[in-house]
């Protein structure tokens, strides 16, 4: 740890759902879910008044609806999410040179290169509560919640602490105080598994933790995952805030909206991802090592397998061929509903000779035959929602700009009013009105760069296929 509480994390709350709440005034105030919308969807982030019926990110949207029927429940604008992302994080570097962003929504300060006159307590409280207030101002309303300690860790311990639009300085000398009372859970790596285990040994709190011996825990847990628990649960943690982290995998998965028993079909999806996620490493001049698959189970059981090869490689077919492999080891005959392909163990090289072993045998086609998915049995049919998804941003020649509240049947019915507008009036149109499109949000590369979006409507869509 330093001797100075040094490192700022900072959240954002509720960031999609802040979003779309200050962009849409009707909705302030009221439950919203952003996520996917369809009966396989997925919830990204809800509002803190949707949170107060149960609703929670990761739960499925069928779960959410049933909890908060009268919420909100919009499929996502990444553009407006990014932009204002995008904000928050120059506004971030302007403050310190060394800003290591986690997500669109959180990130880390190092303070030691901030320019304070000190790091006392006091100066870096003064600093936060500044920032906070800068965050609500580029953000045009959203609010942060702010931890700073000596290290990482307890950087975001504390910024969990008093969520949402909230302040935590740990003092130094007073982080083993702090976390003692503390869920196991809160140290990074616990997971319900891992709480069962130490459960099962007494172990419930951080005080009880430092009462096992890192020779027990390794026993327990693993050389790697025991050794990080001991060190954490000691606040011991002397990680660098680094200003660019280095990319740690490349992935591709798909939620599905009806349950996937048919093998031929997964392994077919599973062939696809791996086609996309080569692609994205020759993009960048990447290969890898270890490749993996996770299934997420009709009863929102998640699965992962993974092997690791030899020397990395960004060949489609040796990815494909290993995620088929890794599938075939699993049960997935109750049904499956999100699957997903990633390479990790990145590298800049590839050695493809040494994969010279792994071919095929003569005659056998290395891609999974193609198979249709069951909802795109019907894809020459016209959507009758005319590609609108909830909370999409549109603008009619003569009434302006406004929101898709929802569409289907032939017609999609539009809110018109923004965030710099009172709430506004609803209209419906039939989903072909000329005068209705896509509204794009402004580029924050090209701020001018506004009007009817032209792209593909479903490319926001979180439940359409990868």
């Amino acid at each position: 740890m330093r001797a100075q509480a040094s490192v700022l994390h900072l959240d954002l709350d509720a960031f999609f759902a802040a979003v779309e709440q200050r962009d849409k005034p009707s909705l302030r105030g009221k439950p919203v879910v952003v996520g996917g919308v369809g009966g396989r969807g997925v919830v990204a982030t809800a509002s803190y008044e949707a949170r107060e019926y149960g609703v929670r990110s990761a739960m499925s949207t069928r779960e959410a609806r049933a909890r908060c029927p009268h919420a909100a429940y919009l499929s996502g604008r990444f553009d407006a999410y990014r932009a204002t992302s995008q904000a928050v994080m120059g506004l971030l570097r302007s403050c310190s040179p060394l800003v290591e962003p986690l997500s669109l929504d959180e990130a880390f300060v190092d303070l030691a290169r901030a320019g304070l006159p000190d790091l006392e307590v006091a100066t870096v409280t003064d600093f936060a509560e500044d920032l906070r207030t800068r965050v609500h101002d580029v953000t045009g309303g959203l609010t942060a919640s702010v931890g700073v300690a000596s290290s990482k860790f307890l950087a975001k311990v504390a910024s969990d602490l008093d969520k949402p639009d909230g302040l935590v300085v740990v003092s130094p000398g007073t982080e083993l105080d702090l976390l003692r009372p503390m869920h196991v859970k809160v140290i990074p790596g616990v997971g319900p598994a891992t709480v069962d285990r130490l459960r099962r040994s007494g172990v419930h709190t951080v005080a009880d933790l430092q009462e096992i011996s890192e020779d027990e825990l390794v026993r327990m847990l693993g050389k790697a995952h025991g050794h990080l628990l001991h060190e954490l649960a000691f606040a011991r943690d002397d990680r660098r805030v680094e200003a660019e982290r280095e990319t740690k995998s490349v992935s591709v998965e798909g939620t599905y909206e009806q349950d996937l028993t048919d093998r031929r079909l997964m392994e077919s999806l599973l062939t696809r991802q791996a086609s996309e996620v080569a692609q994205r490493l020759r993009k960048h001049g990447m290969s890898g090592r270890t490749v993996s698959i996770k299934v997420r189970l009709y009863d929102f059981t998640t699965l992962s397998r993974s092997t690791t090869l030899p020397s990395p490689t960004d060949d489609e077919a040796v990815v494909g061929r290993l995620a088929r492999r890794l599938l075939e080891d699993l049960d997935t005959s109750g049904g499956v509903r999100l699957l997903g392909v990633g390479v990790s163990g990145l590298a800049d090289w590839v050695q493809d000779e040494l994969f010279g072993a792994e071919e095929e045998p003569e005659g056998e086609d290395d891609a999974a035959p193609e198979v249709v998915l069951p909802q795109q049995s019907g894809a020459t049919a016209p959507d009758p929602s005319g590609g609108y998804r909830p909370g999409m941003d549109v603008i009619h020649a003569e009434l302006g700009r406004g929101w898709v509240w929802g569409a289907g049947k032939g017609v999609v019915t539009v809110r018109f009013e923004t965030a710099d507008t009172p709430p506004g009036p609803v209209r419906t149109f039939p989903v072909d009105d000329e005068a209705l499109a896509r509204w794009k949000h402004p580029s924050p590369d090209d701020p001018d760069q506004t009007g009817p979006d032209q792209t593909d409507p479903d490319q926001t869509d979180p439940d359409r296929e990868p």
